[in-house]
């Protein structure tokens, strides 16, 4: 996978396949620290320690329209070759955690991709569903909620194009805000 964004969007297809009707992203960077992470929560069926432990097995999946997982193997690569790593942890009836590290300052740190595309991807593609989407940069947030969402739009559906468009343009902007870039080199 060429970035982040894409990583993102199969681990958030493992949850919605795991039954997840919740699902909370973080991004954080820390500029200081030269660090990265990405945490994704869902409150699926979770995973027993047979299966946690199969997960770098790229023959081991639970689906059954497809007998190879790359995803969670991938994933983990990406984070150990820029000097992080993953971790997965998951209860079984309760649901999974995917935490992933990255060094910024790495030669080998993939880019982060289309963030805003990608989330409202997802959001338009499961509008039944909850997303709680947190982007970290330095101490600032910038919190965007499908519940909060939902309830303003009284009723008008996240897979309305015209919705679509006004979501990935308002959380694009929000991040390049809470950057700093937004007017200045964007």
């Amino acid at each position: 996978m060429n970035d982040l964004s894409l990583h993102i969007i199969d681990i958030i297809q493992n949850s919605l396949c795991a039954g997840a009707s919740l699902l909370k992203i973080t991004i954080n960077e820390d500029t200081a620290a030269k660090v990265l992470a990405i945490e994704i929560e869902d409150n699926g069926k979770g995973m027993d320690a047979s299966q946690l432990a199969r997960l770098d097995d790229p023959f081991f999946t639970s689906r059954t329209t497809r007998r190879v997982g790359m995803g969670i193997p991938l994933f983990r690569q990406s984070a150990q070759q820029s000097g992080g790593d993953l971790v997965v942890s998951s209860r079984l009836g309760t649901g999974t955690k995917v935490t992933a590290s990255f060094r910024t300052d790495n030669i080998d740190m993939p880019p982060l991709g289309d963030i805003a595309n990608s989330l409202i991807l997802m959001v338009s593609a499961n509008p039944d569903k909850d997303f709680y989407f947190r982007y970290v940069y330095d101490g600032s947030e910038y919190i965007f909620d499908t519940m909060e969402v939902k309830d303003v739009l009284e009723g008008l559906p996240l897979n309305d194009p015209s919705v679509i468009r006004m979501l990935t343009g308002m959380v694009r902007s929000n991040i390049e805000d809470l950057k700093g870039e937004s007017g200045n080199n964007g």
